[in-house]
């Protein structure tokens, strides 16, 4: 069963806990393809994967828009954040997030984008907009990889980015990052489960998929969820919401 998820799910370590446990359970063996969100959902589209966790909302709606998407499910959250040096030489700490990206541009500080159309590079490029601002020149980099990664160069080259907090906290002993910016309702960072439908190629494994969706929501999997992270960070690391709707966790958060 191959199973096409964010980076974000195996930099956090939660696949490390999550995909043993389902083999186990299901006797079926799991080829993990973590990527951004959207090239997640491409091979999904091109029948290459048999299931979906990904959170990029808009790019799963157009998805199951296809009709390729079999049902898709609410699994879990956490937060995005903005990070970056401790003493933040752009002044950005406690800003909203539109305030402090335009603060980034207005004085040039470095800033990081994973620029590789996952979830938190969508979230962050709708920031841009809404912050009225469209980053070019050299201050501007794209890493083209994947959260972990990205979250290490910005530590290296004492620059901004945003990641989920789940990531962060998973690398923040081996990083030297500062939480900045967070706590808005926009930073809400919800991952949804889609298997995909037989119609996206004849390579899909239908059953496999389903089985693996239907465990990821069941109560045993989203203890695992509630649970992971509690010991080493003092604090979860995703939010298990299997059963609620996407309104009732903006509602919550």
């Amino acid at each position: 069963m191959i199973l096409a998820t964010t980076t974000s799910t195996q930099d956090s370590g939660l696949l490390d806990v999550l995909v043993p446990a389902f083999e186990r359970e299901s006797g079926r063996q799991v080829k993990t393809v973590a990527v951004g969100s959207g090239e997640a959902i491409e091979l999904g589209a091109r029948g290459e994967a048999d299931v979906l966790l990904v959170h990029s909302p808009d790019d799963e709606e157009e998805f199951m828009a296809s009709g390729k998407g079999g049902r898709r499910r609410l699994v879990m959250h956490n937060d995005f954040v903005v990070v970056g040096p401790p003493d933040d030489p752009a002044g950005i700490r406690g800003m909203s997030s539109t305030d402090a990206l335009e603060r980034i541009a207005q004085t040039e500080a470095p800033f990081m984008s994973r620029g590789d159309d996952s979830g938190t590079h969508n979230l962050e490029l709708k920031l841009w907009d809404e912050a009225g601002v469209k980053p070019s020149g050299s201050w501007y980099q794209e890493t083209g990889q994947g959260m972990g990664a990205t979250l290490r160069i910005a530590d290296q080259k004492r620059a901004y980015t945003i990641s989920d907090r789940g990531t962060y906290l998973s690398t923040r002993d081996s990083t030297d990052l500062d939480v900045l910016v967070q706590g808005e309702p926009r930073l809400l960072n919800i991952y949804h489960v889609i298997d995909v439908d037989p119609s996206a190629g004849p390579r899909v494994g239908a059953a496999g998929g389903r089985a693996f969706a239907e465990w990821i929501v069941s109560p045993p999997a989203q203890r695992m969820i509630g649970a992971f992270g509690r010991k080493e960070f003092g604090r979860p690391l995703f939010v298990p919401d299997a059963g609620k709707t996407d309104e009732q966790v903006a509602e919550a958060a």
